[in-house]
């Protein structure tokens, strides 16, 4: 599967933004999906996760009550809806997915494909 994140941009504190993540080559349905950043000089950490069915998820602490990931698999597409976007969320985010998933991951490893990445700038 191939996957395409799009949505990011430059927007001020307290602003939102909806990342996207489509797949194409096979079916989103059957792949469970989380979504990665990494700010400049940092690793590549953990934002949010799901399941295929979209009905479990899991989100880092410092985005949990903020960021919300859901899917439409009929689309084929992953979304992060992001609120409340502060200075610190800046960083280039990936959407990874991985039909072997069960539960939502936080690992990168765990994922077998990966996104290109979109670069989002959250200014103070």
């Amino acid at each position: 599967v191939q996957l395409q994140a799009s949505g990011g941009g430059l927007v001020q504190a307290g602003e939102s933004l909806r990342l996207s993540c489509a797949a194409s080559g096979r079916a989103f349905s059957n792949y469970a999906v989380g979504w990665f950043r990494q700010a400049p000089g940092k690793e590549r950490e953990f934002v949010a996760a799901d399941t295929w069915s979209g009905i479990n998820t899991y989100y880092a602490d410092s985005v949990k009550g903020r960021f919300t990931i859901s899917r439409v698999n009929a689309k084929n597409t992953v979304y992060l809806q992001m609120n409340s976007l502060k200075p610190e969320d800046t960083a280039v985010y990936y959407c990874a997915a991985d039909r072997t998933i069960a539960v939502p991951s936080i690992t990168p490893r765990t994922y077998d494909y990966w996104g290109q990445g979109t670069e989002v700038t959250v200014s103070s």
